[in-house]
């Protein structure tokens, strides 16, 4: 073992070599352990005292209760269950002795890479590597009890699933000191000073949050609205008590007859859509000859508690259409719709073909749901129960805390966007690398409780827009009747919007889709601009039923970014140009800068 030790990089003088230091060490520890139970104890913010986290305990509680249930209720089940478990544990006795032995064995877990276990000392160490075998097995052994329930209903299924996955990934020994040989290393070389700096960032955190913690995926400096993200020129040309509608200036003499119209979602700001310079899908578009708008949706207060799905379409989308057209002189768009946005933008298409209003020519959708019969992890959180709760915490606010969603979009990825900047920064006391993508995620919205409720019943909870049933403004929607030429596009590792329900829900048209699937995930995969060369997409030019693996058995892979492919789907539609457009016109004169204050405001 002290070999094995050696070999991992560990010193045990660098800790007891110096007392003293270990002591002063252990007393800053306790120091600052004080201060974090203090601010974590402090009274709450107003809005964050109202968070009802019993109902999603107790929905967890249940779902695991099921769970063992059907694995406790008969005999011959749960000795099969236990019969698989003891089953691992002679395994990894046996692994272990071959080990001590002189016969290094491949770990169970090589066939796949994990970023958890990249340090060398997993696979140096057998100490460590007992550790991480031993999770592995009983990882397995856990998903073996969900994946054969087999009398559970699929809800339940999932739910179980989920809580699983997040036990797991919390239990993982990645996560503590004396089962991490790279947190165990530097504790050992810095006799103690990373667990001192990490309860000072506790502290700091949960200060700065009002006692609650908030993830920090990425350093602050060096990111500003306006400067370092979201620069692309242009002009703020209308503003309501919903949105912002911004005009990017023209980079090209000539533009595209048609304006392009931008619908992000309203759970995240836009300027995903403009990070830095080389990673603007707005900023490229306007290259290629776009005259672009973008709705920047409104941070909510209170005061917007009423503003429902309706009042988003008539007063975001139908009003931005009215600017675009005041603007440009053009009653023919190509509208884009992200996530949520690319949802409320099929409802107002439905709206639309059903009021005779044909200003949207052609419509992408950016990794957006119409139908939610497949709509992934994210239905854990949005059964009756829990929806009932939720509502109950915004007739108090007027609106959900921006931090609730972003909690739920990262346990989507615990092993990815939880555990690792817990361990980062609390742990190991390190700051997080500067990443733009990771800052937006942090900027995190507020959601107004009317359209928040309506679209968590509407969609996740009874799929009123798929099955022609959802209502708006006393008009009956039915997708059939939008003829609109459609580009779908979806992500290949998507957990928010999944590709399977993304293809499947293609067919809910009544026009032409050419559906596309894109690498990585919700956001990389959309966020993907050809000077990169990352990634890949697929196309087919069948639907096959909604089948996504028919779908890619017969598709078509592509190196590189999807975006020029989009580009020329765009120009088949209608590629008349005309001479580039000022911003703002008429009574829709310039009001700002972009990005505009509206996406300033912090959630």
């Amino acid at each position: 073992m002290a070999e094995d030790k050696d070999k991992a990089g560990f010193s045990f003088d660098a800790l007891f070599g110096e007392p003293e230091a270990f002591a002063r060490n252990l007393a800053r520890l306790m120091e600052a352990g004080g201060k974090a139970m203090a601010a974590w104890s402090a009274p709450r913010a107003p809005d964050a005292t109202s968070a009802d986290r019993s109902a999603e305990m107790v929905d967890a509680f249940k779902s695991l209760a099921a769970l063992g249930t059907y694995w406790t209720s008969d005999l011959e089940r749960a000795a099969k269950a236990q019969r698989r478990l003891v089953g691992s544990m002679m395994d990894l006795s046996m692994w272990s002795w071959r080990w001590m032995m002189g016969d290094r064995p491949a770990p169970s877990s090589a066939n796949g890479r994990d970023k958890r276990f990249d340090d060398a000392g997993w696979s140096e160490s057998l100490y460590f590597a007992l550790f991480k075998e031993a999770y592995v097995q009983l990882s397995r052994w856990a998903e073996m009890l969900v994946s054969e329930a087999d009398s559970l209903d699929e809800q339940t299924r999932q739910k179980a699933e989920f809580y699983v996955r997040q036990i797991a990934a919390a239990l993982s020994p990645a996560n503590f000191v004396f089962s991490n040989p790279k947190l165990l290393r530097e504790t050992l070389k810095s006799r103690g000073e990373n667990l001192v700096r990490g309860l000072e960032l506790l502290a700091e955190d949960l200060q700065a949050g009002k006692g609650e913690l908030r993830i920090r995926h990425s350093a602050d400096s060096g990111f500003e609205l306006g400067k370092t993200l979201a620069v692309t020129p242009g002009k703020v040309v209308f503003e309501n008590e919903i949105c912002q509608v911004i005009q990017y200036e023209a980079a090209t003499k000539t533009v595209l007859r048609r304006p392009l119209l931008i619908v992000p979602p309203w759970i995240n700001k836009f300027y995903v859509l403009d990070l830095t310079p080389e990673k603007s899908f707005i900023r490229w578009a306007v290259e290629q000859g776009h005259t672009v708008f973008v709705v920047s949706w409104v941070n909510p207060d209170a005061g917007q508690r009423g503003k429902g799905f309706e009042h988003y379409m008539r007063e975001g989308i139908l009003q931005a259409l009215d600017v675009v057209k005041g603007v440009t002189g053009e009653s023919e768009v190509n509208a884009i719709g992200y996530c949520v946005g690319g949802t409320l933008l099929a409802a107002t298409l439905a709206y639309m073909a059903a009021t005779g209003d044909k200003r949207i020519a052609s419509v992408t959708f950016f990794a957006a749901q119409v139908d939610f019969t497949h709509a992934g992890d994210l239905k854990v959180f949005a059964d009756a129960d829990q929806i009932d709760a939720l509502e109950r915490e915004m007739a108090r606010t007027g609106y959900l805390r921006g931090s609730r969603m972003a909690n739920a979009f990262n346990m989507l990825r615990p092993n990815d966007l939880i555990w690792p900047y817990l361990v980062g920064r609390y742990l190991m006391g390190e700051e997080p690398a500067a990443f733009d993508m990771l800052f937006w995620n942090a900027d995190s919205t507020r959601l107004p409780a009317a359209n928040h409720a309506f679209y968590l019943r509407a969609c996740y909870l009874e799929n009123r827009l798929f099955r022609g049933e959802m209502e708006i403004g006393g008009v009956r929607l039915n997708l059939r009747k939008v003829k609109t030429p459609v580009y779908n596009l979806a992500t290949k590792e998507d957990h928010i919007a999944p590709a399977r329900s993304v293809l499947f829900g293609s067919q809910a048209f009544g026009g032409k889709v050419t559906f596309v699937l894109a690498g990585s995930g919700h956001i990389a995969g959309v966020v993907n601009p050809p000077s990169r060369s990352k990634y890949q997409y697929w196309t087919n030019g069948s639907a096959h039923g909604g089948d996504l693996p028919a779908w890619m058995a017969g598709a078509q892979e592509t190196a590189g970014s999807w975006w020029p492919h989009w580009q020329a789907w765009i120009e088949r539609q209608d590629g008349e140009r005309v001479k580039a457009r000022k911003a703002g016109r008429g009574r829709f004169k310039p009001i700002e800068d972009a990005p505009g204050s509206y996406v300033k405001v912090k959630g």
